[in-house]
């Protein structure tokens, strides 16, 4: 990383305002629990988008993405209930966008 850059994010980080959210972020975790379930461990959305994108031979959709994301492998299941309703609304949404014959993006990030 470069100084410059590390320097301000260490400034920033550094700030009463990114304290005061980080301090709100611990207690929310803590509080739900039922909310902090990823399978992808330490892995970025970015490297699962790669993986993914080599495995389809072409980039991978929102869904898919989420699927990789927050389904567990041996049973196929969302790991809570938020990421089925996620996955849910959003292809509920691009239906709603996107008549059937349009093309739709990978990702829409307003759906």
């Amino acid at each position: 990383m470069r100084r410059d850059y590390r320097e301000f994010l260490c400034h920033h980080w550094a700030t009463r305002p990114w304290e005061e959210r980080s301090q709100a972020t611990k207690r929310n975790r803590i509080a739900h629990l039922e909310k902090n379930v990823h399978i992808s461990g330490s892995v970025s959305y970015a490297t699962h988008s790669k993986k993914l994108r080599h495995e389809l031979d072409c980039a991978p959709t929102f869904h898919e993405l989420l699927d990789r994301t927050h389904k567990r492998k041996q049973t196929d299941d969302y790991v809570n209930e938020s990421a089925r309703t996620i996955t849910e609304t959003y292809d509920r949404t691009m239906a709603d966008r996107y008549v059937e014959g349009t093309p739709q993006p990978n990702l829409d990030p307003e759906a």
